[in-house]
């Protein structure tokens, strides 16, 4: 993605946000992005048409900035997974990540354009788990496995912030560790 300000200084980088939080909060009243229009974002976040254009070049790319920043963690090519150690590691630092945007995401997960998100990043983290896991597990139906683990890990995420979940963050993250180390031991 080519971001449109070349420098971003501290000015450039709370208007980007300013419109990021805009988007987040339009996008979870109208639970679908295609009702989201730039003028509307704009009015909200008080801003000018060309502030915005300044910075992205439609609502689209806002949405793509979020996912490239959710992806760049689950896809951190400075994060290797070796052991069964590291993987569990890996889920510390999702869970961190999804503690310190809680707020944004539970904006943007109500969206049903979210789903589609989702399920890209559920096999981003699938793979990167499977690639470790490969040489070290010899579970006959390992990528079954995984798929299970990442699928209920991904809708048990999802329904904690749609408020449709009796369980805390906190809970959901001790409990995919436990249930990694009891599925992978």
């Amino acid at each position: 993605m080519k971001m449109k300000v070349q420098c971003l200084n501290s000015s450039s980088i709370k208007t980007r946000n300013l419109i990021k939080t805009t988007f987040a909060q339009l996008i979870h009243e109208k639970k679908q992005m295609d009702k989201v229009t730039v003028t509307e974002l704009i009015q909200r976040a008080n801003l000018t048409r060309s502030t915005f254009y300044t910075h992205f070049d439609n609502l689209y790319q806002v949405a793509q900035e979020y996912q490239l920043q959710t992806i760049e963690l689950l896809c951190n090519e400075d994060l290797k997974l070796h052991s069964k150690e590291d993987i569990l590691n890996y889920f510390d630092n999702i869970f961190l990540c999804l503690k310190q945007n809680e707020e944004t995401y539970k904006l943007l997960l109500t969206a049903n354009e979210s789903i589609l998100f989702l399920d890209k990043l559920e096999k981003i983290a699938g793979e990167k788990i499977y690639d470790a896991l490969k040489n070290i597990s010899n579970q006959k139906y390992l990528d079954l496995s995984i798929s299970f683990l990442m699928d209920g890990i991904t809708i048990e995420v999802v329904k904690y912030f749609r408020k449709q979940s009796k369980y805390s963050l906190e809970e959901l993250h001790w409990n995919t560790k436990q249930w990694f180390q009891k599925i992978f031991n």
